[in-house]
């Protein structure tokens, strides 16, 4: 296979890992060592890596690629982003299990047919998936990606369905915020 035509995100390269050109690796698979399992992987540019070997380190896995065999190839590696096409990717998925890269682009209603915007990208910062929303003239937002604030993900039609109240875009009614001595904005001027 060459260069993905539907490309998919499934790591990043970090920095060398000793002197061997062995490099750590932060995976975006659901099992961290399974980065080795769909062959080649390739840059932005196209390039193929081959993993030979892959261990796991506390957040990342350590990776020794083919053709890179000591620090200063390792190095020179920093940052790069490794794909594989979509069509690598098992369509055996649950009910309640979807890729990241499926999500991206589905626009955003609420029961209402109210639009909050597209989907723009998926994160973890280890408190739980959020979902970072887009809507034009606005600043992004992000909502937390549960069941509660989101309700329903129809690939089909291109749109997930949100709880404006759950996902935090509406403040709710009945929520009782505690007075933090500020009258008003002036009051909060330095």
């Amino acid at each position: 296979m060459s260069r993905p035509e539907n490309p998919v995100q499934l790591a990043v390269i970090g920095a060398a890992h000793g002197i061997r050109g062995e490099v750590r690796v932060k995976p975006y698979t659901e099992d961290p060592l399974a980065i080795g399992d769909y062959g080649l992987l390739y840059d932005k540019q196209g390039k193929s890596y081959e993993v030979l070997d892959v261990r796991n380190a506390k957040t990342v896995v350590i990776v020794r690629f083919r053709g890179i065999n000591d620090r200063n190839a390792a190095e020179a590696l920093n940052g790069t982003e490794l794909f594989i096409d979509r069509s690598q990717l098992s369509e055996d998925l649950d009910d309640d299990e979807f890729y990241y890269a499926d999500l991206i682009g589905l626009q955003a209603y609420d029961k209402q047919g109210n639009n909050h915007g597209r989907v723009h990208a998926l994160f973890d910062f280890g408190g739980g998936d959020l979902i970072e929303l887009r809507l034009t003239g606005r600043k992004p937002m992000l909502i937390p990606f549960t069941e509660a604030a989101v309700t329903e993900i129809d690939l089909t039609n291109g749109k997930i369905i949100v709880d404006p109240y759950a996902a935090g875009l509406i403040a709710d009614q009945d929520d009782d915020y505690p007075d933090d001595g500020y009258d008003d904005e002036r009051d909060r001027e330095v």
